[in-house]
């Protein structure tokens, strides 16, 4: 079975997608703020490798796991549906399935509790 990662385009597209993605992010007051202080090229490369083992392509993570590097930021449910809707913004705009964008949404779901320290 071919892995999500390669379904959605592998490499060249994961990494178009955060692209994308984070000037959405800058772009939403409900969570621009947070960025406020970030290198945001650091913060894109490790989102994008992130992603990559995600998805199921190679794991290349060498971050903080999603509880630890969110637990001090307060995040809400509008928080996270803010990043959810604008990550399903991006991949409607890559050309992305509906039914893709679902397994996307349900990954994203799979750490929820963590990023929202619960």
């Amino acid at each position: 079975m071919t892995s999500l990662f390669d379904q959605l385009g592998g490499q060249e597209a994961v990494d178009a997608a955060v692209d994308i993605f984070y000037r959405k992010v800058l772009m939403d007051d409900r969570i621009s703020h947070f960025f406020d202080t970030v290198d945001m090229d650091n913060q894109a490369k490790k989102q994008k490798a992130f992603l990559t083992m995600a998805f199921g392509g190679p794991n290349g993570y060498t971050g903080k796991d999603m509880r630890e590097a969110h637990k001090h930021m307060n995040l809400t449910e509008e928080h996270y549906i803010a990043v959810v809707e604008n990550l399903a913004a991006t991949l409607t705009e890559l050309g992305v399935s509906e039914e893709k964008i679902g397994e996307v949404a349900a990954i994203a779901d799979t750490v929820k509790d963590d990023v929202l320290n619960r």
